[in-house]
């Protein structure tokens, strides 16, 4: 009858499975080579550059919003950029004929309104780009290289 193995099952720096048979003396724990190093490290700045461009296509896109927004008789119309300045501001002659308070607080609702409809539609833009950011994997740190080391060590004692 041949012997029994028992294996145990690690996670190494969150991207590789390592099974390690226990009760086999003569076998030597597997490892993670250099080249899966270099591996991982080249996977993390493909996708870095990847997140650093759809962050730069989002900066772009957030300078193109324009939030607009109109009072319910159309007499006063505002227009926000993505940053929420007010870039136009448009009042129809008639506007004049309402009294100081209620043109002073009709323009400061469209502009109010326009302002959000600006900050929504950044923060749409905004939102789809840190999703992007989800998924990156672990950063290679100080303690992901002592853990590579230790392991190495072990492995070799």
């Amino acid at each position: 009858m041949s012997p029994r193995a028992t294996f145990a099952i690690f996670c190494v720096a969150d991207w590789a499975i390592v099974i390690v048979p226990t009760t086999w003396s003569h076998v030597t724990p597997i490892t993670p080579s250099p080249q899966d190093d270099v591996e991982l490290a080249e996977q993390i700045l493909r996708r870095g550059r990847e997140v650093t461009r759809r962050i730069q296509q989002a900066r772009a896109q957030v300078a193109d919003v324009t939030g607009q927004a109109e009072g319910a008789d159309g007499m006063v119309k505002a227009i926000s950029d993505g940053r929420g300045v007010i870039t136009e501001l448009s009042l129809n002659p008639r506007a004049m004929r309402l009294g100081h308070l209620a043109l002073g607080e009709q323009v400061t609702a469209v502009l109010q309104q326009a302002q959000r409809d600006a900050e929504r539609q950044t923060q749409e833009i905004v939102d789809g780009a840190l999703a992007d950011t989800a998924d990156l994997p672990r950063r290679l740190d100080e303690t992901f290289i002592r853990e590579r080391l230790e392991q190495i060590a072990r492995d070799f004692l």
